[in-house]
């Protein structure tokens, strides 16, 4: 009685799984329940439906679907209606919801000109036109990517399900391999350690958390983002610098020597956090 709304992201931004909207949707309105979705991640890259899916307020980004930065929008029910405090009071713009100049005109940026509504409108028509092909072209890059990985490595896993996951994200383990160091050291191939919103955190991840991944192989997770403009070639170059790099690192590290020898880092209580500085002084030996 006490919930008033749900939020729930409709791809997760850090393992690219899918999340249950339309069931989710369903039993909030069953409880008289506010849904709403953050679709920044699924915008473009899935089909959404706000009536199948029961969804009162979706938010969604520009930059996520090749448009202008800077550029957001969000999506109120009217039917039934769904009030909202206004965020910025004023003119009365955005029908009082966000008071303010509309950021229509034009911008210059690095020589170049954008228009921030029309140029989100504009990507949003394209990625609607080319979401069929573009999911085509990201699944085969993505069994391309982690099939050469896993011919080449051993000990390596997909974090989150391989069913009901946006192609474009993959999200690996690498046992042994401090996540950081492999980023820092494989140039030429863009990776994080986690989302944007949560990379420059030095705590696991809990996301990895919230699925039962323990701290032994939380710190070992790469984000491999994976795009419209990816080539295959861009690909088997990834799969040859990262398995170089996994290598080398492993090849120094006390960690994948007990995993060798059938050591379950699990059943290991670490004092300090004494894997993660394990593997950064590797990563520092073999920097020098």
């Amino acid at each position: 009685p006490s919930t008033i709304m749900v939020s729930a992201m409709s791809v997760n931004n850090e393992i690219g799984v899918i999340q249950p909207i339309k069931e989710i949707g369903k039993l909030c309105r069953k409880k008289g329940i506010k849904f709403h979705t953050d679709a920044a991640q699924a915008l473009g890259k899935m089909k959404i439906n706000v009536d199948e899916m029961n969804i009162d307020l979706m938010s969604m980004s520009g930059h996520k679907v090749y448009g202008p930065k800077g550029i957001g929008a969000i999506y109120i029910r009217r039917k039934p209606r769904v009030k909202i405090e206004p965020q910025i009071h004023g003119g009365g713009q955005e029908r009082g919801f966000r008071s303010g100049t509309l950021p229509v005109p034009v911008i210059m940026q690095d020589y170049q000109f954008f228009k921030l509504i029309v140029g989100f409108g504009e990507a949003c028509r394209i990625a609607n036109l080319e979401m069929e092909s573009d999911l085509k072209h990201l699944r085969e890059l993505q069994t391309m990517l982690f099939t050469g990985l896993s011919k080449k490595l051993t000990h390596i896993s997909v974090n989150g399900d391989m069913e009901h996951r946006y192609p474009g994200n993959l999200n690996v383990s690498f046992a042994g391999v401090e996540g950081e160091g492999l980023m820092v050291r494989t140039a030429g191939v863009a990776m994080s350690s986690g989302s944007a919103c949560t990379s420059e955190s030095l705590e696991p991840s809990y996301v990895l958390r919230s699925l039962g991944v323990g701290d032994d192989q939380t710190h070992t997770s790469i984000r491999i983002g994976l795009g419209r403009f990816t080539t295959k070639q861009e690909v088997l170059y990834a799969v040859d610098a990262i398995t170089e790099q996994v290598n080398e690192l492993r090849a120094i590290s006390p960690i994948w020597e007990m995993i060798e020898e059938g050591v379950d880092l699990s059943k290991i209580e670490w004092k300090h956090n004494l894997q993660k500085s394990i593997m950064k002084l590797c990563l520092l030996y073999t920097s020098d």
